[in-house]
């Protein structure tokens, strides 16, 4: 989601903010994001048309494919001194125990990521640390990346990510993401990818647009993202409600949704948000970058009765409360707001969680007065390889967390766990042989 928080700037610098909209979006404004990680090694040839050579795609890690891949909390209790984040305890246990209990929604993007240069970024105009939508001068990149850079592929999207994060600690057949990709060899290569982490994918198949991609060059300890949301940016209502599709989401008790989507089909959300008050489900939505509630607060704000819980970070929620017209920049305020929004199902506390980074995460419950501190793990400064998708890590560990029917701070603190693992790894990833979750001292 960090990588993503400029790509306001981007869009109206572009100029690009009607033109990539998707079309039931024209009359707003727009923007997506990338992540999780597979390497690719050259090899001989032809994997598709608009890949120069062939590649060999393998995990990172060898081994067996065990289950895998902003904050927030639902139901509070107000009896109980842990707030769980389900309706009671056999319904915890059923939800943990069925198959998956956990639908996730957004744009699922191809990352192709590789180590750059200064040259690389003049040639393209872009800058060594932001984010921005693709223009047609930047299309050539992708290939460019392929060919003459040692590239790797990283099946992303922040959600995706997350859905990932969430697999990685429950059971096979947990979790399922939706999405829109192209028909095209890109689009396999995100199935491949996320099938041999667990994650079931069911994308919605645009036959005219290609899959997403995001082109990540990397320069020292800076990312610059440039994004062609493409099939990313049609995904609509009649893929949700198709028969095997919405069984799916009736039979989850979950939905997350990154907040990226609100760019795309805010119609989609808004069913699953309908579908979960109606029948006390878990409604969880992530802001995910600071432009949603800039450039996109009707679609979010037409949500937000149905959070059960939100997740954002210090600079999203400072946007919110910006935009919102707060009157404050206090994460602990704008937390407290953000649990007291009114709120369709009653019968669950809102949760609202703001991470900040290395500062403690801050959870507010609907009801109570204050709000929680939860200081975040430490870690060497020599073991944190790559910081990128640790918000999507902590918000796949919290969701599993309440899958699981663990207690508020519980989930904070898987959270804080898996985000701790993947800043270690490559990209928004994962260690195997996988790692089992142990509680913080």
């Amino acid at each position: 989601m960090t990588q993503l928080a400029s790509f306001n700037s981007g869009i109206l610098r572009t100029g690009l903010l009607r033109s990539l909209l998707s079309p039931s979006l024209r009359s707003r404004s727009y923007s997506s994001g990338c992540r999780s990680w597979l390497a690719i090694t050259p090899t001989k040839k032809v994997i598709d048309p608009t890949i120069d050579s062939s590649y060999k795609i393998f995990p990172r890690h060898q081994g067996p494919l065990l289950t895998n891949t902003r904050t927030t909390t639902f139901y509070h209790q107000h009896q109980h001194q842990h707030h769980r984040l389900y309706h009671t305890p056999s319904q915890s246990t059923m939800a943990a125990n069925k198959e998956f209990p956990l639908l996730c929604l957004e744009n699922p993007l191809l990352d192709i990521q590789a180590v750059g240069n200064e040259e690389l970024l003049n040639k393209y105009g872009l800058k060594a640390n932001d984010a921005i939508l693709a223009e047609p001068k930047h299309l050539p990149l992708y290939e460019e990346l392929l060919n003459n850079y040692d590239a790797k592929l990283i099946a992303g999207g922040a959600a995706q990510n997350t859905a990932r994060g969430a697999s990685y600690i429950l059971p096979p057949n947990s979790v399922v993401y939706l999405g829109g990709v192209g028909d095209d060899k890109y689009a396999k290569i995100l199935q491949d990818a996320v099938k041999q982490v667990g994650l079931r994918v069911e994308y919605r198949v645009d036959p005219k647009e290609p899959t997403g991609r995001c082109g990540v060059v990397i320069t020292g300890h800076n990312r610059s993202l440039c994004t062609d949301l493409a099939a990313a940016n049609h995904y609509d209502l009649d893929h949700l409600k198709s028969p095997e599709i919405w069984k799916l989401a009736k039979n989850a008790e979950f939905y997350y949704i990154g907040g990226y989507h609100f760019t795309v089909c805010p119609p989609a959300i808004q069913a699953l948000g309908e579908e979960a008050a109606a029948n006390n489900k878990t409604f969880v939505v992530n802001i995910s970058a600071p432009f949603i509630p800039e450039f996109f607060k009707d679609p979010l704000d037409a949500s937000s009765p149905y959070w059960d819980v939100v997740i954002c970070n210090e600079t999203e929620a400072a946007a919110y409360a910006k935009s919102h017209g707060l009157g404050t920049e206090d994460v602990k305020s704008i937390a407290r707001a953000l649990a007291e929004l009114p709120k369709a199902n009653t019968k669950k506390a809102r949760v609202a969680v703001i991470t900040q980074g290395t500062e403690p995460t801050i959870v507010a419950v609907q009801g109570e007065t204050g709000t929680k501190e939860f200081p975040v793990h430490k870690i060497a400064a020599e073991k944190i390889n790559d910081t990128n998708g640790a918000g999507d890590a902590f918000a796949g560990g919290f969701v599993a967390g309440l899958v699981q029917g663990k207690p508020l701070n519980t989930c904070v603190d898987m959270g804080q766990w898996l985000a701790r693992l993947s800043i270690q790894e490559l990209g928004p990833s994962y260690p195997f042989p996988k790692q089992t979750y142990q509680a913080s001292a």
